[in-house]
């Protein structure tokens, strides 16, 4: 069975972020292995009412954006502005990319391009604590 255009553009997202399916397998025996404790199952489970307040949530739209940087310049300098001019941004360049829902920062990425389309590899994702504090 052919692969459909979906999954060869997650094939090609894959490998491009270093996630590809194909890579060759790690030889098991060369692998030492971590002594892990058991995990407890200690959350409850989800009440049926709380599943459909989830669900009533889950499928709301969030405006996500990637911001390469600022700048503040007065309005005589911004009436000047026209094509080929340049303002120069407060981010250094190589500096990762601030990644905002709704205007809110959840985390830090750099650019990646898959097929002449522009992605963005998350490098730091703000805890929820940080992001809520952020929202005070």
């Amino acid at each position: 069975m052919e692969p459909t255009e979906d999954q060869k553009l997650a094939d090609e997202w894959a490998a491009a972020l270093g996630e590809d399916p194909d890579a060759p397998e790690v030889d098991v025996d060369e692998v030492m292995s971590a002594q892990l404790d058991e995990l407890q199952d200690t959350a409850s489970p989800i009440s049926d009412d709380e599943r459909r307040k989830l669900d009533s949530i889950l499928d709301i739209p969030v405006t996500i954006s990637m911001e390469v940087g600022r700048s503040k310049i007065s309005i005589r300098n911004l009436l000047q502005l026209n094509q080929g001019s340049v303002v120069e941004l407060e981010r250094l360049a190589g500096e990762s990319l601030d990644v905002l829902v709704n205007g809110t920062l959840i985390a830090h990425g750099e650019v990646v391009v898959v097929n002449d389309k522009f992605g963005i590899r998350l490098t730091d994702v703000i805890s929820q604590t940080e992001r809520i504090k952020k929202l005070r």
